[in-house]
């Protein structure tokens, strides 16, 4: 049933890879999510979740911190790796 009920949250834009590991995040934490509002918050963090590990978007340490812990056992396929411009100046110097 609730995997009925995210279903219908996928983003016109998302690849199924995408939305896969985006459905997991929802579905695992969907019972931590249950009053008014919450779903509109459990949406925006697993957005920040996916964009954070699809597309390598950066956000402060404190809510990257609460979204990879809200996503612990969650396992992604082919995920990609974001080299970080600081990473790449200090392997230049």
């Amino acid at each position: 049933m609730a995997t009925e009920f995210v279903k219908g949250f996928q983003s016109f834009c998302e690849s199924d890879k995408q939305w896969r590991a985006r459905r997991e995040f929802l579905l695992h934490n969907l019972e931590q999510f249950r009053g008014e509002n919450e779903m509109d918050r459990l949406l925006a963090l697993s957005m920040v979740w996916a964009n954070h590990v699809f597309m390598g978007c950066r956000y402060s340490e404190e809510l990257l911190e609460r979204v990879q812990n809200m996503a612990e056992g969650i396992e992604i396929e082919d995920a990609p790796h974001f080299t970080t411009r600081d990473e790449i100046m200090k392997r230049n110097h």
